[in-house]
């Protein structure tokens, strides 16, 4: 068993002691977050990967971007069973779907039927930068665990 106590700060100041590539990182995020995918869509597949890798500080942060966006509660309560309900449309599917595969590719390994359903909704270029949010989101989270980065205790409250 390994000790996962979220303490008040993280391991490492990490984006001080790199932040070049946290720079980086940033700018790769705000470039993908202007894509025609839609703000919501890419907060959804944000928070699904992050709930996949367990990422405490990413999960909060999405949640917190979701219900800001307007985003109904039921769904965003819901996301992490979204193959067993109807309150996500085939677009979003896709993509969750999608989100999934290239997070467990190592048992995965993208899948055509997977990537066909995304045919469907995406155009190409769409299609690349979804996969581009998932690799980042991914990456965000290594380092959000690796580095057990905190998540301070804030009510969560749905716009009204």
């Amino acid at each position: 068993m390994t000790d996962n106590t979220n303490t008040s700060a993280p391991r490492l100041a990490w984006h001080q002691l790199a932040p070049q590539a946290y720079k980086a990182m940033g700018g790769v995020a705000a470039v993908l977050s202007d894509s025609t995918l839609g703000r919501k869509l890419i907060d959804l597949v944000q928070l699904r990967v992050s709930q996949i890798n367990g990422c405490a500080y990413c999960v909060d942060k999405h949640a917190r971007d979701l219900l800001a966006l307007g985003e109904d509660f039921q769904r965003l309560n819901s996301l992490q069973t979204w193959h067993e309900v109807g309150l996500f449309d085939a677009r979003e599917r896709a993509a969750l779907r999608w989100a999934e595969s290239l997070t467990h590719v190592a048992s995965t390994h993208a899948p055509d039927a997977d990537f066909a359903q995304l045919r469907a909704h995406f155009d190409e270029r769409e299609i690349v930068e979804l996969s581009l949010v998932v690799s980042m989101m991914n990456a965000w989270n290594r380092v959000g665990v690796g580095m057990r980065m905190p998540v301070a205790h804030r009510p969560m409250q749905q716009p009204a």
